[in-house]
C-alpha cells in the first residue's frame, strides 16, 4: 500500500488487506459453518442413520471449542463465500491500489475466482445456480452438494456481474452471458409462482412448499433487478418487483421479517443477519431501479434494524428479543447494510466492534462471541469471506462519497 494511500482507507484498509492476505495464503480454503457431515470420521461409519449424522454435526457446530481437528473435518472451499471473495479482491483493487511488487493484483485474484465460479457451478438445471459444498442433515432431508440454493446463487450472479463490468472476461467467458439463464432457475426449479400479494419460489429446489424463506425470496428478487440492469425489456424487474413486493408483504409490525412465511416452519424469529439480507435487498431496488417503491418499508426496516439488532456501541444483537450469540455475520451485513444506506457513522461502530471483539489481527476473525466465552475458530467463509466483503464495501462507499463530496 503506498504512503498517499494510507491517510484515506486508514485502519479499514489495513484489516481489508490483510483479511485478503489471510484467505490468499490458504487459496480461499476452509472450515465452514455447517461443515461436520464432512467429517472422514463420520464418513467412515459403515451405515447411515440420521440421528447419528445430526449428532455429530451439531457438536462439531456448537462445542465451545473447535473440535474439527478431531473430527478431521475436511475443508473446501465454499461457493458463496468464494463470490464473496470476489468481490472484495475487486474492490480492494480500487481502494487499495495495486501496481507494486509489494502489493498482491487483485485483479488478477478476482479474475481467478470468477473463473471458479464459473466452472464450479451446479449442472443439471434450467439456469445458472451454484450450492453449498457440504452435505447438511436437515430433519427432514439430506443436503447434498449437488442442491444449489438461491442465496448462494445470488452472491455469485452478483460476483461475476462485477467481474463482467471491470471487464475481467478473459476473452472465452463471458460472464453476463453465463449468469443470464438464472432466470430460468428462479422460474423452473425453484418455482416461481404469482400470487395475490406478488411472487414466490423456493430456497432450494428440494425443499417443500409448505414454506418460504422470506430472505431468499427477496435476494432472488434483487438478482431479476441485477439482470434487468444489464438485459433489459425481458421482465426481469416486473418478476422481481413481484418478489419483492411479496417479502414486503410480510413485514411484522415492529418492521423486521421472520425467517419464514409462515414464522411456525422455522425456530428462528427476526434475526439480525437475515434481516440484514432483505433489507440489502430493498436498498438494491432502490439503487437498481431509481424508484422509491419501498422507501417507507424501507424506513420502517432501518428502524427497527438500526435500533433492536444493534447496540449503540456496534455490537450486533442476534435476534429481537436475543443478545447473544453476537455472530461475525450479523455484524459483516450490518457494515454492509449501513453503507449500502450512507449510514457510515454506524457501520464505522459496527467495525469497531469486530475489531476490538472478533478480530484476532493479521487479517483472522473469531466466529462469535456468546455471553461468557467467545468461540474461537475461524470459518473462511462465515468469518473471513462475510468480513472482507464487508469491509470493501463500506471503503468503496465511502470512498464513492468523499470524492463526490471534493467534486
Amino acid at each position: 500500500m503506498s504512503d498517499a494511500s494510507e491517510p484515506r482507507v486508514g485502519v479499514t484498509g489495513r484489516v481489508l488487506g490483510e483479511t485478503l492476505r489471510y484467505a490468499r495464503e490458504r487459496d480461499y480454503t476452509g472450515w465452514d459453518y455447517g461443515d461436520g457431515m464432512s467429517s472422514r470420521l463420520l464418513q467412515a461409519v459403515p451405515v447411515e442413520n440420521k440421528w447419528l449424522n445430526i449428532a455429530v454435526q451439531e457438536t462439531i457446530k456448537r462445542a465451545p471449542v473447535n473440535v474439527r481437528p478431531l473430527f478431521l473435518v475436511e475443508q473446501r472451499r465454499n461457493y458463496k463465500g468464494t463470490a464473496l471473495f470476489t468481490m472484495a479482491n475487486l474492490t480492494a483493487g480500487r481502494v487499495l491500489g495495486e501496481g507494486s511488487s509489494a502489493e498482491p493484483d487483485y485483479e488478477r485474484e478476482a479474475r481467478d475466482l470468477a473463473e471458479w465460479l464459473v466452472e464450479h457451478r451446479t449442472p443439471g438445471y434450467a439456469g445458472f445456480c451454484g450450492a453449498h459444498r457440504h452435505e447438511i442433515q436437515h430433519l427432514d432431508i439430506l443436503g447434498l452438494p449437488e442442491y444449489p440454493d438461491m442465496v448462494s446463487t445470488s452472491y455469485a450472479v452478483r460476483a461475476l456481474l462485477a467481474a463482467h463490468d471491470a471487464g475481467l472476461d478473459d476473452g472465452e467467458t463471458d460472464y453476463a452471458a453465463v449468469v443470464r439463464s438464472v432466470a430460468d432457475f428462479i422460474d423452473e426449479d425453484l418455482e416461481y409462482e404469482e400470487i395475490e400479494e406478488g411472487a414466490r419460489m423456493k430456497y432450494v429446489p428440494t425443499w417443500s412448499s409448505d414454506h418460504f424463506t422470506l430472505n431468499a425470496v427477496a435476494l432472488g428478487g434483487a438478482t431479476l433487478l441485477e439482470l434487468d440492469d444489464r438485459f433489459p425489456d425481458e421482465g426481469h424487474r416486473e418478476r422481481g418487483e413481484k418478489l419483492l413486493d411479496y417479502v414486503v408483504s410480510r413485514q411484522r409490525p415492529e418492521g423486521g421479517w421472520m425467517y419464514r412465511d409462515p414464522p411456525s416452519a422455522s425456530h428462528l424469529s427476526m434475526d439480525s443477519h437475515h434481516n440484514g439480507f432483505v433489507i440489502e435487498s430493498l436498498l438494491r431496488h432502490a439503487e437498481l431501479t431509481g424508484s422509491d417503491r419501498y422507501s417507507d418499508v424501507l424506513d420502517d426496516a432501518l428502524a427497527f434494524y438500526r435500533d433492536e439488532l444493534f447496540e449503540s456501541n456496534g455490537a450486533p444483537n442476534w435476534d429481537e428479543s436475543s443478545a447473544y450469540p453476537r455472530d461475525i455475520h450479523a455484524a459483516a451485513q450490518g457494515i454492509i447494510v449501513f453503507s449500502l444506506a450512507g449510514e457510515f457513522e454506524l457501520a464505522e461502530r459496527v467495525i469497531g466492534w469486530v475489531l476490538g471483539a472478533l478480530y484476532v489481527g493479521d487479517g483472522r476473525f473469531f466466529y462469535r462471541q456468546e455471553r461468557w466465552y467467545t468461540k474461537r475458530v475461524t470459518l473462511m467463509r462465515w468469518c473471513e469471506a462475510w468480513m472482507s466483503y464487508a469491509v470493501a464495501t463500506y471503503l468503496d462507499r465511502r470512498d464513492t462519497v468523499d470524492r463526490f463530496r471534493q467534486v
